[in-house]
């Protein structure tokens, strides 16, 4: 046996011993299975359900997702983005500072509801940020955070990291083209956010998130995602001079044909 080898027997020795030492009577099965099968074991029960879920990554978002709608919006809240400047002293706001990050209303200071609540879907955490009372101990108020919302969250801000997942779930074929995927292939929301922000935003929440999760998602390649990027710009650039009106240099008058009521 190697150095290494013997080193990592012996800290999965220790390991197993403290992770059995610290389990409760009831554990989520599916955990404690990928815990033991792991090359390094992870010591403790939390450990071991954080890893769990960042391995499954697809499960959390859907899993976020579901909890969310059990939850619903707070009566009030709509979809804001925090002010540019915030000035000295005043209390953060807990609104986004961009439409690409997912709008959270439990997330806000109006409507937080503070430990023992997840700050995500607005569901109870409980031990070892679970999201099902397995052990009728109640609320963590320790936690904000479930441990799949955790996964879930990163998922939807950082898509990217999950690149190789989803090629695999496409079957290495372009979501767009249906050609093989190559290397340079890239992670593009199907809708693009901007137009979520634009022309969705008074879809009801949860149904929003839905536009960062997995059925907005698709890995296309390279060059057809630049293709799409150019296609939206210039759609973009319409709809501003189609705002702006005719772009002659000269104010529009009350003659003009675009002026004339109709009858």
């Amino acid at each position: 046996m190697t150095t290494g080898s013997s080193w990592r027997a012996e800290r999965n020795e220790r390991s197993r011993a403290r992770l059995t030492k610290a389990l409760p009577a009831v554990f989520p099965v599916p955990v404690l299975d990928r815990a033991l099968a792991r090359p390094l074991i992870p010591p403790l029960p939390r450990l071991a359900v954080d890893g769990y879920w960042r391995a499954h990554p697809l499960r959390a978002d859907r899993l976020a997702r579901a909890l969310a709608a059990m939850s619903g919006a707070p009566e009030g809240w709509s979809w804001r983005l925090a002010d540019a400047v915030r000035t000295r002293g005043e209390p953060r706001s807990g609104l986004p500072a961009s439409f690409r990050v997912p709008p959270a209303p439990w997330r806000e200071a109006a409507f937080a509801r503070g430990g023992g609540w997840c700050c995500v879907c607005g569901q109870p955490v409980y031990r070892f940020g679970w999201h099902v009372d397995l052990w009728a101990r109640g609320p963590n108020r320790n936690a904000e955070w479930h441990a799949a919302c955790v996964a879930a969250w990163q998922f939807w801000t950082a898509p990217t990291a999950h690149v190789a997942l989803l090629r695999r779930l496409q079957q290495r074929r372009c979501a767009a083209r249906g050609k093989r995927l190559w290397r340079t292939a890239e992670i593009d929301h199907r809708v693009p956010l901007f137009e979520v922000w634009r022309d969705r935003r008074d879809t009801p929440w949860p149904d929003l998130l839905a536009y960062w999760g997995l059925p907005n998602l698709q890995v296309i390649n390279r060059d057809v995602h630049v293709e799409k990027c150019a296609e939206e710009a210039r759609g973009r650039s319409r709809a501003r001079r189609t705002a702006d009106g005719p772009a002659t240099g000269e104010p529009r008058t009350a003659t003009s044909p675009q002026d004339t009521p109709s009858a």
